[in-house]
């Protein structure tokens, strides 16, 4: 796998005589990137951020999808697909049999290894109503790979306020909190206004015509009152799960 940890191996072994240079030249060209010429995969991502680099499937074509991520699986120990199709992931499993889907987050998983948890830190994904479900999974799945513990509270918007106010304790215990609202938004303010820890707003294109695809959602999360709010773009669940996962984890 091509992280830090294996290219300190691969300079280790070559230094004690255990790889010939070709060997270890051979190990080490693909690092920088590799390129399938359809896709140049950044095998160096894991290296420079922690965390290796996600294919976006929209827009490839199943064979696309297919042929990145068992390259990036090759070299990696998690790989994540995002918004991808039923169709895509049987193509992936295919060749990559550790592959699983997810399909309320519409996200292909490879985890070779479990990732390493700390019990005492957590992140709370909260969602405004049961159609925002699908963005929020896409952030929780992202955090759950990047070593998170991660807890989900849903449909708890402001229509009935009651049911937020029930879920004070555990947004108390969280110590990164993401909002997904889609309609007006005003859940990502209430809850800012209610904790004394980071909140990722995640507008969702959830919601009537004058909702804009979710336009009016980041609008009033950007305008929000509370202090301590920052907003990701429409719909990006998997922004949120990964900013979320970096403070999660800062000491």
């Amino acid at each position: 796998m091509m992280d830090s940890s294996n290219m300190t191996e691969i300079l280790e072994s070559f230094r004690d005589g255990r790889l010939t240079l070709n060997a270890a030249l051979d190990k080490l060209k693909i690092f920088p990137y590799e390129d399938l010429n359809f896709a140049k995969i950044d095998h160096h991502r894991a290296v420079r951020q922690g965390f290796p680099e996600v294919v976006f499937s929209p827009g490839k074509t199943v064979e696309q999808v297919t042929e990145i991520v068992e390259r990036l699986a090759k070299c990696n120990q998690t790989v994540l697909a995002s918004r991808a199709t039923k169709e895509m992931y049987e193509a992936v499993k295919a060749v990559v049999p550790a592959a699983r889907f997810s399909e309320v987050a519409r996200m292909i998983v490879v985890q070779q290894e479990e990732p390493e948890v700390d019990e005492t830190r957590s992140i709370l994904v909260m969602t405004a109503g049961t159609s925002d479900i699908p963005v929020a999974e896409e952030a929780a799945v992202t955090a759950e790979v990047a070593g998170n513990r991660v807890k989900r509270v849903f449909d708890v918007g402001v229509a009935g306020i009651h049911r937020l106010m029930a879920q004070f304790q555990v947004i108390e215990e969280a110590n990164v909190i993401i909002v997904v609202a889609g309609m007006e938004g005003a859940l990502a303010s209430v809850v800012g206004g209610m904790a004394a820890k980071p909140v990722i707003a995640v507008p969702t294109s959830v919601g009537y015509g004058a909702s804009f695809g979710g336009i009016a959602a980041l609008l009033a999360m950007l305008n929000s009152c509370a202090a301590g709010v920052a907003v990701v773009n429409i719909d990006n669940g998997f922004g949120a799960g990964r900013l979320a996962s970096i403070i999660n984890k800062m000491r």
